[in-house]
């Protein structure tokens, strides 16, 4: 009886309604725009997400700032693990894809997307949270203008000005002039929106697919196993119920590796935007 309560609960937390009529009440787009919980008719009023996002950077910035204050020469196991990440940021992301001499300038930027963006996505398997912070448009497209704005700056900075920048960005050498009238309009929607769009877009989309699959597999096996009051049916519910399992860890994976794709495309887009002669 209590196993039974608890998938309910865990079936409901993941935002959904489950109720004794259906399986038909599953996750929906409801799911991702939740009521406000605090400071509701205040400019600061927050839902559960926004309140998610707040959690998620105090955590990121307690962890970081206390590991930095309480460093050593020979590092615990904590910092140990802390600097492997770093490193792993730096030399699989950052120096893999623009060189040591021009990536250490972009280590912190590069570093600081990805940690940020794993801890909000693992917020989707989180008991207690479980919904990404990342699973509403706003903070994969708050990411990607971050971006956008470090590889505009850098262009213009490594390029002498922002018309130089343009210029080659949107008159490549070697191509005929009737074809800028095509090509220029389309090179300039692609750094300043088609680039930023791909990133939020892909970030976006993976984290709410993701909900939306893991809640469903609990949804299904709370009604099987508890709600139909129906024995031959606990059988499917199991396997519903192992099709959550499942995806709860594909969930972490596709965290962990979306993270790491949003880090890499910025490192790219940066280290684009600088002349190909430098």
């Amino acid at each position: 009886m209590t196993g039974s309560v608890g998938l309910s609960a865990l079936a409901a937390a993941h935002g959904s309604a489950v109720l004794a009529s259906g399986p038909s009440e599953l996750p929906s787009i409801d799911d991702f725009l939740p009521p406000e919980i605090l400071f509701q008719g205040t400019p600061f009023a927050m839902n559960r997400i926004v309140l998610i996002r707040v959690i998620s950077t105090v955590f990121l910035l307690v962890v970081f700032g206390l590991t930095a204050k309480r460093a050593k020469l020979i590092p615990g196991r904590w910092q140990g693990f802390v600097e492997w990440m770093i490193d792993f940021v730096k030399y699989n992301v950052v120096y893999a894809t623009m060189g040591e001499l021009r990536g250490k300038r972009y280590v912190p930027v590069c570093c600081t997307i990805f940690f940020a963006a794993l801890c909000f996505n693992l917020c989707g398997v989180i008991p207690g949270m479980n919904i990404a912070a990342t699973a509403t448009i706003a903070m994969p497209l708050m990411f990607a203008l971050w971006t956008l704005t470090q590889y505009w700056r850098s262009g213009i900075r490594s390029n002498g000005g922002l018309w130089k920048y343009l210029k080659k960005e949107m008159f490549p050498a070697g191509v005929p002039w009737p074809v800028y009238i095509l090509l220029s309009p389309i090179k300039f929607l692609e750094i300043a929106i088609i680039q930023p769009g791909a990133l939020t877009l892909r970030l976006f989309a993976n984290m709410v697919s993701g909900h939306l699959t893991l809640a469903t597999a609990l949804v299904m096996a709370d009604w099987y196993i508890v709600q139909a009051h129906n024995a031959a049916m606990v059988p499917v519910g199991a396997l519903w119920f192992v099709f959550g399992f499942l995806m709860t860890a594909f969930e972490i994976f596709i965290a962990c590796l979306q993270a790491f794709i949003f880090a890499v495309l910025t490192a790219v887009y940066i280290n684009s935007s600088y002349p190909e002669d430098e």
